[in-house]
């Protein structure tokens, strides 16, 4: 019994844990991608939504480049927290350098800091289904969304206190601190299970595409997968265009002031806070299917109104009604869509699906931004119609993902082998 407890306490140590790098790495996320590296170069040296756009472009290149060959590597080694310590520590550095020899330095530090961050989601995604059960995975998830938008709390509430006193600068060097600080009980109490995967044939780091191809091939051969992240990469695309975007758009097309900004996104967190359990419930209990279809609607909802406050010159404090509502959409996509994946694909092989899922959402991550420029800048249309872009991508996913079910039928029970 004594034996019994220790383990249960053990478990509980790791999923705090666990949950808690969601805390650390939401904090790096709202201060530097969604708000004050994106205003730093728009607004305060007089850059244009291009100049960030671009530095993203290439930050998630670099992962779509590596991310696969990541995960597999990840899967063969069967540890996930020495690329995950290595990554986080090589992302708070170059964070905390931020702002070091002028405009076009900083840029190329913030490519490297957010490349760092995003290919250390892979390793962090695929430690969930070690911490969990197939029944409570959901739950434990959201439990990592809700913490992890306390983090984007925390940032905002050192912005709207300290701004005037830590300036730009000081907010990047702040961000990195943290982001290491609530990462540190990840790396020190999760505890893995050396169970190797498939075998990883080092030929593949220098056959990129061999890889990519062994991948898809996998993925054809499950009912559903394919579709799921063609699916993803047309949600994600319009949700990650617009947290980037947020900070410029919101001061820029609706007027308002850093300090209002902020005080937005802060309501928006405490919404996605509270909304994260709920969705986790629903999760394991009407399946991550219908609840990701419910957060699609609530998607459609917010682009529409955010886009026509300025269109129609309606009030800016309208922006009050709908930002609260992304809060809850974003949640709503992070607690269903992961256990969405994991559903959909054999065990032995989440950390090679993993990068492919974060593959195909970087792969997002270029085309949103790019979408953006063009439609706001190369059209001349403006950033309003630039969200109206955003929102039919939202329809195209919801379309695409109503023939993909997330109870496909009986997986074959010996494991889909690596394919050379």
């Amino acid at each position: 019994m004594r034996k019994y407890k220790q383990g249960m306490l053990n478990n509980q140590m790791q999923i705090a844990s666990w949950v808690l790098f969601d805390l650390a790495n939401t904090i790096f996320f709202f201060n530097i991608v969604s708000v004050h590296f994106a205003l730093w170069i728009v607004n305060d040296l007089g850059g244009s939504d291009s100049d960030y756009s671009f530095a993203n472009v290439i930050a998630m290149s670099l992962v779509i480049i590596t991310a696969p060959t990541l995960g597999s590597l990840s899967d063969a080694i069967g540890k996930r927290i020495p690329f995950l310590c290595f990554t986080t520590i090589a992302c708070v550095v170059f964070t905390c350098s931020l702002g070091i020899g002028g405009t076009q330095v900083s840029l190329l530090f913030f490519i490297f800091a957010n490349y760092m961050f995003q290919t250390g989601l892979i390793f962090y995604d695929s430690l969930l289904p070690s911490l969990t059960t197939k029944s409570n995975r959901g739950k434990i998830g959201s439990y990592g969304v809700g913490v992890g938008y306390i983090g984007s709390l925390i940032g905002a509430g050192i912005g709207i206190l300290w701004f005037d006193e830590l300036g730009r600068i000081g907010m990047f060097r702040i961000t990195g601190i943290l982001f290491l600080l609530f990462a540190l009980p990840c790396f020190i109490f999760i505890k893995e299970k050396n169970v190797p995967g498939p075998q990883f044939k080092v030929h593949i780091i220098i056959g990129f595409y061999t890889q990519i191809k062994s991948t898809y091939i996998k993925a054809r051969s499950i009912k559903g997968v394919v579709r799921f992240l063609i699916g993803r990469m047309f949600y994600a695309d319009a949700m990650n265009t617009l947290i980037l975007f947020t900070g410029i758009y919101v001061t820029n097309e609706l007027g308002l002031s850093d300090t209002a900004l902020q005080l937005i996104l802060t309501f928006s967190i405490i919404m996605a806070i509270l909304g994260a359990p709920v969705w986790g419930v629903l999760v394991d209990s009407i399946g991550p299917k219908k609840t990701l279809d419910i957060v699609l609607y609530i998607w459609v909802i917010v682009l529409l109104g955010v886009a026509v406050i300025p269109l129609f010159s309606l009030p800016s404090s309208l922006i009050w009604l709908f930002a609260p509502l992304s809060g809850v959409a974003m949640a709503g996509v992070w607690c269903a869509d992961r256990p969405y994946l994991i559903r959909l694909v054999p065990e032995n092989a989440i950390g090679e699906f993993f990068g492919l899922y974060s593959l195909v959402g970087r792969f997002a991550s270029i085309v949103g931004p790019l979408l953006w420029v063009f439609v706001s800048e190369g059209l001349g249309l403006g950033r309003p119609t630039a969200i109206l872009s955003l929102l039919g991508m939202i329809v195209i996913a919801y379309a695409i993902l109503r023939g993909v079910s997330d109870a496909p039928e009986e997986l074959p029970r010996s494991p889909v082998p690596f394919l050379p």
